[in-house]
């Protein structure tokens, strides 16, 4: 399979699986269960791209870095009720001091 036809497959899916959302009958998406699951996908998918990206290195290793020490400073931020802003500064600023200590 060529890489053109690859896009073309990965576009008919993408573009059959929305058609598919548009048909769903609407009294099954109104149904508590189904409410409670599509409201918490953002936050799964989130937390896997999150982990992802936290936690893999080149060719998908795992590794323990500067980017890990961060999110573990972010995760004690939000349990603190911290601001989102100082969340994100502080978990930035930690990266940034242990890359700057030669902990990449």
């Amino acid at each position: 399979m060529s890489l053109w036809t690859a896009i073309l497959v990965a576009a008919l899916v993408a573009f059959g699986t929305k058609l598919a959302g548009h048909l769903v009958p609407a009294h099954l998406l109104e149904q508590p269960r189904v409410r409670r699951i599509t409201g918490a996908l953002p936050i799964a998918l989130l937390a896997a791209l999150v982990a992802t990206q936290a936690f893999t290195g080149p060719g998908g290793t795992f590794v323990l870095d500067a980017r890990a020490v961060a999110v573990a400073v972010a995760v004690v931020a939000l349990l603190l009720r911290a601001p989102f802003l100082v969340v994100v500064v502080l978990g930035a600023a930690t990266a940034a001091v242990l890359r700057a200590l030669g902990w990449a």
